[in-house]
This record gives structure tokens, sequence and C-alpha cells, in this order.
């Protein structure tokens, strides 16, 4: 059997335990979760709101923050102290991040690494450099030792990791140092930076600046532990292979674009080039951008009263007013009158005549005697309502505030209601054989980048179609879904009332976040609306307040657009690669995406093989991005999303791996760019100047590199397609016979899941995976202690199986690998 393939059960990988085999394994424990609160103070008005630097210690902290409502950028990293980013906040809530325990900085005052030599660590380096231990007892492994350049400036990124890590009294250091290059001594001495997620130890790492390349680094540890390592080298320094014929055509994308424009362009490039491209239409409908009227009579005090209307503001809800009418008389009633679609309250009167209904009392009667009208009525947010109404000065019109355009909106009405989104599909043979490549754009409203990424790179492809030959290889070979905005209805929003949307515009919230002052805060997180790792069974990052930015819904799938990511991959079954693309973090990242904050239980690793291949996908798909101009995504910032940022509970890469096998990347698009001029790392925007500094921030640059990155992930694809290819493997040491216990480890030649035996039985596909010594780390060490026979074979990501072999029925030839490692007995 060549070709199987395989779905990720949602379990626990098996155990490895046994008397002769010592392995290691995965680390503990995080955060606390989330909480569901409502009552915090909220942006009044988008003036008001602005960009604040903040540090948190940990994911325990940026858990709480989130679920407490707060609108958290994007573009979090990880720093020694904590997380650091950038919050969208009023000078209100500046105060209550601040009594949470929330550090506000100054603009200039983020944390940089340390590119300068110090004292050390106070350890006898060299008394601990006298022996090493064998692999299987080594208290300091270096994970990954990484060099590149950017804009004329080296780097090396070091991550290691020490068995005692989670010590605490006292805290165990971590020390590096680099050679100069080939025979030269060890030097530089560097304190590297303790890593901890919310308390629990995840490695050392840090990014150095140096001027020549190191071949070897040598980690110490405070505790006596000391290792070597070879140095590789991140990313290549190729030209883009399909920017290489002279005749090729790019830079299609003149500026940011509207959901409107985006979808007018797929529909119109399906029309031009009907032979390689067509529309699918996604069959949920979204919610619409559509916003119920409303009003809030009386302030915020007591006697304030929230008021909305049934119909929606474009049908009908703008024509409405309510006034709340004073009445001379003593001791009359509460009543209502409607005359079309004005609705007067008549007030209450006590014995002097004075107004007696509270607003609790008026809010009852809209909802029950407003002939239809009113839909929500209640007293403002959290108040009891028992404050007396006053008359209004006249009637008061609903709104729904759609009109209220945002300084520097497109020009134009958006179209008010549900849109239904237009996938376009490009490849030459769209009849299900070619690997499926799904591009999903702007789940988040605000991030207008990702959707000109896509775009561009759609047009890359038709317009160089019958010009280009690694153009015509990618489009006969794969089979193209671009959807261009995944969120139409908050992207609009974004463009054209509240740039700063995050969410769709759904309105899930309960009275309390319902008034008209919450209405940016609004709306679901579509990648938090997912079903495996989901907020709702207990996994971190997602926030079951409806005013959060990381709100997951009121139930798995709630939504119509994460309906239509599922409906799309099981329609068409052969889509094998996705693409999330976001921004404006600089990442690029795969599963686990999220975890159980109790113990840091994280959704199920990937296997080995899986690990390697988003790697190697990760490094070339990278190393086109560099080739425009130099821009590189450090390792650090490369990975399983929960261990290089934080947990995303519900996001749709888990749900796609783990139910469908797809490999699914998560792209942060823009982030930090090095300027040479300053000596350090600049950041980007959700919305960066589209023609601003074209070597540091700006949208025309990042759409343009970051297009060369998806047009390299179409050839991933298309390579993958055509892999027929069995990986070979290998157990180092093999066969043979030995003094004494011995460490032996597989090696695949190309990335590739080994299941294997130890006592005697045929390997299958519920055999013992060979796993990572630690995540983020290459394959365990087994310490052999007496003879043992290993029996395994190989499986590549493309589901060749080494020699034939089919791991499903007995036969004859049982044509697995196989090698005995003979212990001699003293």
């Amino acid at each position: 059997m060549r070709h199987i393939q395989r779905r990720i059960a949602l379990l626990a990988l098996p155990a490895l335990v046994g008397s002769i085999l010592v392995a290691t394994g995965p680390a503990g424990a995080d955060p606390t979760g989330p909480s569901a609160a409502t009552s915090r103070s909220q942006p009044e008005d988008r003036e008001s709101v602005r960009l604040v630097q903040i540090r948190l210690t940990g994911a325990d902290m940026l858990d709480k923050v989130v679920a407490a409502g707060f609108d958290l950028e994007h573009g979090l990293r990880r720093v020694p102290t904590g997380i650091e980013g950038e919050a969208v906040v009023t000078a209100e809530q500046v105060t209550e991040l601040t009594a949470m325990g929330v550090e506000v900085l100054a603009d200039d005052a983020g944390f940089a690494w340390s590119d300068q030599a110090d004292g050390g660590i106070g350890v006898d380096a060299a008394g601990a450099r006298a022996v090493q231990p064998s692999n299987h007892q080594a208290t300091v492994r270096i994970a990954r030792a990484d060099w590149f350049t950017t804009k004329g400036q080296g780097f090396l990124y070091v991550e290691a990791r020490t068995t005692e890590g989670q010590q605490a009294d006292p805290i165990v250091g971590m020390q590096v140092e680099n050679d100069s290059g080939k025979g030269t001594p060890f030097g530089f001495a560097r304190t590297m930076s303790r890593f901890v997620d919310s308390g629990q130890y995840m490695f050392h790492r840090n990014l150095f600046k140096l001027d020549t390349r190191p071949t070897r680094i040598q980690v110490t540890s405070s505790t006596g532990g000391v290792t070597t390592g070879v140095v590789s080298n991140w990313l290549e320094n190729a030209p883009p292979p399909l920017t290489a014929n002279p005749s090729y055509k790019s830079d299609f994308v003149d500026g940011y674009k509207h959901p409107q424009q985006l979808y007018s362009r797929a529909k119109e490039i399906a029309r031009q080039y009907p032979d390689i491209a067509e529309i699918v239409y996604l069959p949920n409908q979204t919610n619409g951008y559509q916003r119920k009227a409303q009003a809030q009579l009386g302030g915020t005090g007591q006697a304030a009263v929230v008021v909305t209307s049934a119909a929606w503001g474009h049908e009908g809800g703008n024509d409405i007013t309510v006034e709340f009418v004073d009445r001379p008389d003593a001791n009359l009633p509460l009543a209502v009158e409607v005359t079309g679609k004005a609705v007067r309250v008549l007030l209450a009167t006590d014995a002097a005549g004075a107004p007696a209904s509270t607003a609790t009392q008026v809010a009852d009667a809209l909802r029950t005697r407003s002939a239809g009208l009113i839909d929500r009525a209640h007293p403002y947010r959290t108040n009891e309502g028992s404050g007396i109404v006053a008359p209004t000065a006249g009637p008061v019109a609903l709104t729904d505030f759609l009109d209220q355009k945002r300084v520097g909106a497109p020009e134009g009405e958006v179209p008010r209601g549900p849109a239904t989104i237009p996938v376009l599909r490009i490849g030459k043979h769209r009849d299900g054989k070619k690997p499926g490549v799904l591009i999903q754009a702007q789940d988040h409203a605000r991030e207008w980048v990702p959707a000109t990424t896509s775009l561009e790179s759609a047009e890359r492809l038709v317009h160089n179609y019958r010009s280009d030959r690694e153009t015509k290889k990618i489009v006969e070979n794969t089979d193209i879904f671009f959807i261009l905005s995944n969120n139409p209805d908050g992207a609009n929003y974004s463009f054209y009332n509240f740039a700063s949307q995050r969410k769709n515009m759904t309105n899930h919230c309960p009275d309390a976040s319902a008034d008209p002052g919450q209405r940016n805060s609004w709306g679901v997180d579509l990648n938090r609306n997912y079903r495996v790792g989901s907020g709702h069974d207990g996994y971190a990052g997602g926030s079951t307040n409806c005013v959060s930015g990381t709100y997951q819904g009121p139930e798995e799938l709630s939504e119509p657009e994460s309906k239509n990511i599922i409906w799309l991959v099981e329609k068409y079954s052969n889509i094998k690669f996705m693409m999330s693309v976001h921004s404006n973090g600089g990442q690029l990242f795969w599963q686990p995406g999220a975890y159980i904050a109790d113990g840091r239980i994280t959704t199920p690793r990937p296997p080995l093989g899986d690990e390697a291949f988003y790697w190697q996908s990760a490094a070339r798909i990278l190393s086109q991005v560099k080739a425009h101009r130099e821009t590189v995504v450090t390792p650090e910032n490369v990975g399983g999303s929960s261990d290089v940022l934080y947990s995303s509970a519900g996001n749709v890469r888990e749900d796609l791996y783990y139910t469908y096998g797809i490999y699914a990347f998560g792209w942060e698009v823009g982030g930090s760019v090095y300027n040479p001029a300053t000596g350090d790392w600049q950041g980007g925007s959700f919305q960066p100047e589209w023609t601003g500094n074209p070597e540091l921030v700006s949208g025309h640059a990042e759409t343009m590199e970051y297009a060369n990155g998806i047009m390299e992930m179409f050839r991933v694809a298309a390579d993958w397609g055509k892999d027929k290819k069995d990986p070979t493997s290998r157990l180092i040491p093999g066969d043979g016979k030995y003094r004494g216990p011995v460490d032996v480890r597989f090696e695949t030649s190309e990335p590739a899941t080994i299941y294997y035996t130890t006592d005697g039985s045929r390997p299958t596909l519920e055999s013992p995976r060979y796993a990572a010594t630690e995540f983020r780390e290459p394959g365990q060490v087994f310490h052999v202690t007496e003879t043992t026979t290993f029996r395994w074979f190989s499986v590549d990501s493309a589901g060749n199986i080494e020699k034939n072999y089919d791991p499903t029925k007995k036969d004859k030839r049982n044509n697995y690998r196989t090698a005995t490692i003979t212990i001699a007995k003293k």
C-alpha cells in the first residue's frame, strides 16, 4: 500500500513505558482560566480610543485581561519578564489595567534582547565542561542554534532547555558561548533569558546580534550541566524562483480593499480566466452589516433607559422615535401611545402630580406596549433601574449608528443586510484530484494586509499562468481556494466606522452589555469559534465575555462564517493545506494552539514527522518572504502557537488539522523588521501606511513579501501532491553487539513519522510513535540496557510508507525494518 490518508485523533499519545527504555516526557502546567466579567467600562466613542504599550506577567494575566473584555493587539511578544503588546483602550481603561497589575509602558520602553556579553552566571565553567553526560541523562539540551542575516546584520538565535529549569530557589540560570568560526575557541559569554509561561518553565532563549557567523555554541547551566551544538542557517538567501523570470508579473494591488472590492475582483478574475478559475459561493450568509437602532435616554444613572428597535435600522428602526412625556395631573398610571413610528411613554404621576415611573417600569412598558416597534428595553448596564425617569425635551430618534462614518472612511455606502461570501477557486484541474490549498484571510476585521496579500497571490497566478513555467506548475498541480475576506461585516465596520474592529458584528450580548456605548465591542472572534480545543471545553484563550476581543460565541460554530469553513473542507475533501492569514505579529505557527490552563495540557502535539514537515515548509515559505526586502520571521516566532505565543482556544487551524488531517498554518504577517539605522527591530500595525517606509512599515511592502510566501506554500502543496517516493529510515547505531548500555535514536531521509515496537510484535499504525525528546526538540534517545529488537516503519507527510509495507494486514514478507541491539552480559 503506497499511500495512506492519516487522521490525527484528539487522544493522548501512547505512553512509552518499559524497563529497557528511558525517554523524556512533556513539560507541565499553566494559568488560571478566564472568568466572565461584564461590568467593566467600555469605549464610549471611537475618538477616545488609543493604543498603549503594556507588559503582563504571563499567560495567566493575559487570560484575565482578555476575559475582562480588553482588546489586545495581535502584536503580542514573549519577553523574559512576561508578555508585551498593545491594548486598544480609553483613558479610564488604562486605570483599570493598572489596577489589575498590568504595567503600562512608555512608547520607547519595550523590551529588546541584549546583544552585549556580560559577566556570566557564577559557575566554574572550566570544571563544568570536564565531563559531558550521555544524552539520556543530560541536564542541558540545545533545541535550536540558528544563524541568519538581515539588512547586513547577523543574528544568532539560541534555544536551550535544562531538566532543572522549573527549580525556583535558586532559579537555574543558563549561559551561552559561541566560537567565531571553525576551530576557534568558545567565548563571548552571555546570560540567557528564562522563558516561563505562567509559572511553568518552558526553556531558555535569546536572540544575539553578531558580526561573524559562529559554527558551534556551548551552553552551561548554573547547576553544572554543559553541552555543545552546531549552528545551522535559518532561511535561505536564494532569489524567489517565482520571480526569476524577467517577464514575471507582480505588484497588482494598489491599496487596501474593502470586502465589496475584494469580492468584485474575485468574480472578475473568474470571468476573465474561466479555463483556470471559478467562483464557489459559501452557503451560510453572514449576519450582515446591519444593526438594530438604539437610543439611551436619561444618562447613565439609575433613571437611564436603553431602547433597541425590533427592526434593523435600515429596515425601519432608524425611523422610530421615543419620547418620555410629563403629565400635570396627579395619580396617573403609566401609559404608552404609538402613532406610526412615534412611541410616547406617558409617565405615571404621584399624588403631587410629579413623575413617578422608574426606569425598570418604563423599560417593561416599552417592551410590552410599543406595538412591536421596540425589541429590547432595559436599565443601563447593571443598574437596578430604581431611579425616577425624567421627561425628555421631545422625541428622541433611534439610530443604528452605521451612518456615522469614521474619518478617512472610503467613499460610498456599504450594502446592508447579510452577505454571501464568494470563494475564488483557481486551478487547471478542479476535479478534486489535485491537492487543495485554502487561503483564508481577514477573520479579524481590522487586519487589512492579509486581504491584499491574498489578492496579490491570486493575481499572480492568473497573470503568469501562460508565461511563467513555475506558475504553470502550480496552477496545473494544485486546486486553490481563496477566501479574500472571511469577515465582510466586521471588515466593513473597520473600514467605515471603527478602524480597530476585530470581530464580526453579531451582538450576542445580554442587556448589561447591549447599550450603544458598547457597540464597538460586540461580535464574535471567529478564530475562537471552532470545535477542537475550544473555550467551551475548558481550553484557555477564548472568552465568555461578549465584549471581550476573544469572545468565543455562545457555542461552537455558532457563526455562519465558521460554519462555512467546515462546509468547504467537507465538500472539497482534496483540501490538504490551509493558511489562515492574520496580522501583525510576524509569526508562522501551527499546532498545538491551545491548552487547558490547569496543568498546561495542550491539544495533542503533532507526530514528530508532521512537526518536521511543518518546520521544513516554514523555512521554504519564510525564505521567500525574506527574498523581497530581507524581512526575517525569527525562529522564536515559529512553531506551535501555544508554545511561542499563547493559548488560543477554538482556533480554525486545530479543527482542520485534528478533524480532517489538513496541514493548517496560522500566519501573522507584518511584525518586526530590523532597522539598520537604529540597530533595533521595529514593529508594524494592522493598517500601516500603504506607501510608508518601504524598508520598514509599509502595507505595500508587506503585501508583496508575504505574497511571495503564499506562492511558495502553493509549491509546497504541489510537491506534496507529486511525492510518490517512499521514505527511508535507520536506527543509529544499528544492529550490533555492545559491551554495555547504549543510546539509540531513529533518523529519517525526510520528514516522516515512525511507528515501532520493542516487544517482538509486528508494528502497526497503533504502535507507539517515535516522539521528540521534548517539544521543539529533535527525536528522543532510547537508553537500551538489555538486548532489544526494534521493529518499525516510517510514513512521510504525503502518506508514502517505507518499503511499500502495509501495516493494516499481515503478509509473508513482513517487510518492515528491524534491528537488534545486543548488550553483552557481564
